[in-house]
């Protein structure tokens, strides 16, 4: 993944609140799937198969979170446990087909989460993070992000 996206994730990710988290984790998941099709694509065995791999990672994370004690996981757990079956046959069989399925299912719960994000106005996750603002003042070319309430000392005071 490209410094660009990360950074971009890691600035969606200081100031989400609980349901716009799941719909950055899949938009990772969905990018780590997008790169392995465009390895697969230009023949690059190890970088489909890395791509692949962290897409596996990131379905074993949302496996891991799930709670029990709501009756709907059991069914998440069962199609993230079959996604996470058709990345492995993708990487056996060096198919871009298994990618394809994969995201046919995912993007169906996405669209699911996303709408119940829609409706969740819990505050952010973390706290006392730094404000984006883009597009205050543009370049040539370039859109440029001032960071707001940023202060002197944003580490440990001992």
């Amino acid at each position: 993944m490209k410094d660009e996206k990360k950074q971009e994730f890691t600035r969606r990710l200081s100031c989400c609140n609980r349901g716009e988290m799941i719909i950055i984790i899949y938009d990772i998941l969905f990018s780590y799937l997008e790169e392995a099709q465009e390895a697969q694509k230009v023949g690059n065995y190890e970088g489909f198969k890395d791509s692949v791999h962290k897409a596996q990672q990131v379905v074993r994370r949302l496996m891991g979170t799930l709670d029990f004690t709501y009756p709907v996981s059991k069914d998440l757990h069962a199609l993230y446990r079959f996604i996470n079956e058709l990345l492995a046959l993708a990487i056996v069989k060096n198919t871009e087909q298994n990618i394809i399925d994969a995201k046919k299912v995912l993007k169906n719960l996405y669209d699911g989460f996303w709408e119940a994000a829609q409706h969740d106005t819990s505050e952010p996750l973390m706290q006392h993070t730094q404000q984006v603002v883009a597009g205050m003042t543009y370049q040539k070319g370039t859109l440029t992000e001032t960071l707001q309430g940023s202060e002197s000392s944003r580490g440990f005071l001992a």
